[in-house]
């Protein structure tokens, strides 16, 4: 067997910088986002530095803004996600998108597949849809995203069949066997050549709602019209199966990885986000244990957060090959 191959891509030195092809590099122009979301101009007003901005800690807020930007950059029609469900920051979901292409372009001599040939999973998509339609929407990728909820998959399907260009793109499929990942997923000899992942964080509901109050205190700190005794929002929101599992994300990545052998020459690169720095080590010695031949940690950085996902491919050098030249390359 091959020794594993693990590289880290070294830490961007802006905190600030968005990857270069992410269309989110600059300060949200608001008047534009509200000519694509007349809605959103309900909640513009100035911050406390006298720009134009929305309440951050408002869901009602994000979620238009989101509404907003997926209109304005993505050319999605209609978009809605139930009260409650996790409604993501776009920017931040962008850049794994590209960062994932870079990672394909890097196994294909610098070239970035793109079009209906290009196929991805989305573990875990839920209500909102939105890595498939930025995947789609910046390479044509074609998606197929799974999740445990069967609301989730009723609402993805809704925006699927609510815009045009998603309609033949995008299929979502529902998990009906709570622990496992890709099993009742993937198909008899279907192949993907990317899977993507937003695992969930938190070990239980306990330790969510407790996080929850400690940013919600900066949230507090920083907002001085505020109740003190106001009770803490999940402004970004989130269900159950979406914020925690057992064994938090460290758990969640572990099973993803043992179930990944199955499939093993199915799939050219398998990701995973990894919010938790301190979770690497313990994901690179699982890896090593399954034998991947490839072990990627790739640093994104969003805001004055960096963030990172781990990629991990079985595939040899024959078998690369040939995905190149039978897949990207025809």
């Amino acid at each position: 067997m091959a020794a594993l191959k693990k590289q880290s891509t070294g830490r961007r030195t802006n905190k600030l910088e968005l990857h270069p092809r992410n269309p989110h590099q600059a300060r949200y122009n608001f008047a534009l986002l509200a000519d694509s979301c007349p809605e959103l101009s309900h909640y513009i007003k100035p911050n406390q530095y006298g720009n134009e901005s929305v309440d951050f800690a408002n869901p009602d807020a994000v979620k238009t803004l989101n509404r907003a930007l997926l209109s304005h950059f993505y050319g999605v029609a209609f978009w809605d996600i139930p009260p409650g469900y996790l409604c993501p920051p776009i920017p931040g979901r962008a850049d794994y998108i590209h960062y994932l292409a870079d990672l394909l372009a890097a196994s294909n001599k610098g070239v970035i597949p793109r079009g209906k040939n290009v196929k991805a999973l989305d573990v875990g998509v839920g209500a909102n849809c939105v890595y498939p339609i930025i995947g789609h929407q910046e390479y044509g990728w074609q998606f197929v995203g799974s999740d445990v909820n069967p609301v989730a998959i009723a609402t993805c399907n809704t925006i699927i069949k609510s815009n045009v260009g998603l309609k033949d793109a995008v299929n979502v499929r529902l998990q009906s066997n709570a622990t496992k990942l890709f099993e009742g997923i993937w198909k008899d000899k279907e192949r993907f050549d990317i899977v993507l992942c937003n695992p969930p964080f938190h070990t239980s509901e306990a330790a969510m709602e407790g996080e929850s109050k400690r940013k919600w205190r900066g949230v507090k700190g920083k907002t001085s019209n505020r109740s003190q005794a106001a009770k803490p929002v999940l402004n970004f929101g989130g269900t159950a199966p979406e914020l925690w599992c057992n064994g938090g994300e460290a758990g969640f990545i572990s099973r993803m990885i043992k179930e990944s052998v199955r499939y093993s020459d199915r799939c050219f690169w398998f990701t995973s986000l990894v919010a938790r720095q301190g979770n690497l080590d313990a994901i690179y010695r699982i890896l090593k244990e399954v034998g991947a031949r490839q072990v990627k940690t790739v640093e994104m950085s969003q805001g004055q957060k960096i963030s990172r996902f781990v990629a991990w491919s079985f595939l040899h050098d024959s078998q690369i090959d040939y995905w190149q030249d039978s897949y990207w390359n025809n």
